[in-house]
C-alpha cells in the first residue's frame, strides 16, 4: 500500500508527487514507464543472491558490500553507506538533516525527494529547470543561503546530462549537495569506459551526498538496494535515522556483485546499446507531428511534450501501451509524457502507434 499522498501546489499546477511509474502499468501492456530493465539476470548476480538465502537465520552483515562498492568508486567504507533503495536514501537525508533552514529542490526531477522532506516537516524552496533551456542546470539559480540541495544528474524525467563541472560549483562549506545518481550507470559516452559526469568518486567537494541504485540496469526494484556516498562525519548521522539491519541479506549478496569488476564492465556494455536504442527512439520520435523531444536524452527514458499528451496517454494505453504521464512532476505539466528506452522493435511499435493517435486527432 502506498504512504498518504503528499499534495503541492505551484500556481494554479497540483503535483501528486508520489505517483510513480509502476501505477502506470497494467496486465497486457507494454511497459514503456517503468525505467528498469528486465532482462534475464546474469549468473554472476543470480547465484550469490539464491545462495544468500542459506544464511537468512543470521542477521545481515554489511560490512563486506560497503567495502565492495567503496573499492567500486575509490572511496573508504566510512564513505559509504548501504540503504534498501535510494528511495530510502532520501527519507534518512530528510530526517538526519532537519535542521537545515532551506533545502531546495532542482526540479523537475524524482519528485521522492521533495515528498521524504515535507514528511520531515521541511519547508521546500523549488528551482525550476526550463525547457526553452534545454532543463540544463544553471548553478546561478539556487539561493546562495541553501544549506540543503537536491539534483538529479542524469535528471529523471527529462533524461538531461548535466555536466559534472556545474553540478560541483553547487558544493560549499555549509551546505549538502545531494545529487541523485540513480541513472548514472545507464550513461554512456563513446570512448570512456566511466559514466560520463559522475561525481561517485569525489570526496573533496565540502558537503558532497551522491546517491546510487543498482535498480534500474539489473533489474532489482523488488529487492530494494541502493546506497550513499558522502562525508564520513556526515554518514554516521544518516545511519542513525536507518532501522537495524535495514539492507537484508540478498541485497547485500546484490550489492556486492554489483561492485564487482565483471559488473561494471557489464554495465558499460549495456549502457552502449542503450545509447544506440535511445538514438533510435530519439531519432523516431523527431520526426512525429507535433512531438518536442526534452534536452539532449542521457538515459533510460526521454520526456516529450505533445498537445493533449493525457489524453493521448489514455489512448495509448487502449491500444496496449503504458507511458509515464507528465503532470506530477513539478515544472513539467499535462503536455507531458515519460517513454522509457526499449529495443528497436518495441520503439517502431510504439511510435507507429503514437504517430496514429495524433494524425486521428488532427
Amino acid at each position: 500500500m502506498r504512504r498518504r499522498t503528499h499534495i503541492r501546489h505551484a500556481g494554479a499546477m497540483t503535483f501528486d508527487l508520489d505517483h510513480h511509474g509502476d501505477a502506470e502499468v497494467g496486465a497486457g501492456l507494454i511497459d514503456l514507464a517503468v525505467n528498469v530493465r528486465r532482462q534475464p539476470m546474469p549468473a554472476w548476480l543470480a547465484e550469490p543472491i539464491a545462495a544468500s538465502l542459506g544464511a537468512l537465520a543470521a542477521y545481515p552483515d554489511a560490512r563486506p558490500a560497503t567495502e565492495a562498492v567503496a573499492a567500486r568508486h575509490r572511496r573508504d567504507p566510512a564513505e559509504v553507506l548501504l540503504t534498501a533503495g535510494a528511495a530510502q536514501a532520501f527519507v534518512l537525508l530528510a530526517q538526519a538533516l532537519r535542521g537545515a533552514r532551506r533545502p531546495v529542490v532542482v526540479h523537475p526531477q524524482f519528485t521522492e525527494p521533495e515528498a521524504a522532506l515535507i514528511n520531515a516537516g521541511h519547508r521546500v524552496d523549488r528551482v525550476l529547470l526550463r525547457a526553452e533551456d534545454g532543463f540544463r542546470l544553471d548553478p546561478a539559480l539556487v539561493p546562495e543561503d541553501s544549506d540543503l540541495v537536491f539534483v538529479g544528474n542524469p535528471t529523471n524525467p527529462t533524461s538531461v546530462l548535466h555536466p559534472a563541472a556545474d553540478v560541483a560549483k553547487l558544493a560549499r562549506p555549509g551546505r549538502v549537495l545531494v545529487v541523485d545518481e540513480a541513472f548514472a550507470d545507464t550513461t554512456h559516452s563513446p570512448g570512456n569506459k566511466k559514466e560520463p559526469e559522475s561525481l561517485a568518486e569525489r570526496n573533496d567537494l565540502p558537503g558532497l551526498v551522491v546517491l546510487r541504485s543498482l535498480t534500474k540496469t539489473w533489474g532489482l526494484a523488488g529487492l530494494r538496494i541502493g546506497y550513499l556516498l558522502g562525508p564520513a562525519d556526515l554518514l554516521p548521522k544518516l545511519a542513525r535515522a536507518q532501522p537495524l539491519w535495514a539492507v537484508s541479506t540478498p541485497a547485500l549478496a546484490a550489492a556486492t556483485a554489483c561492485a564487482s569488476p565483471v559488473a561494471v564492465a557489464a554495465e558499460r556494455e549495456i549502457a552502449a546499446e542503450m545509447a544506440r536504442e535511445r538514438a533510435h527512439l530519439v531519432d523516431r520520435l523527431r520526426h512525429v507531428p507535433s512531438v518536442t523531444v526534452a534536452g539532449n536524452p542521457a538515459s533510460a527514458f526521454v520526456a516529450i511534450s505533445l498537445p493533449g499528451a493525457d489524453q493521448i496517454r489514455r489512448d495509448l494505453r487502449e491500444r496496449g501501451y503504458a507511458v509515464r504521464r507528465g503532470d506530477t512532476f513539478p515544472g513539467l505539466g499535462t503536455d507531458w509524457l515519460r517513454i522509457a528506452v526499449r529495443d528497436t522493435a518495441i520503439t517502431d511499435g510504439f511510435v507507429q502507434t503514437l504517430t496514429d493517435l495524433i494524425e486521428e486527432r488532427s
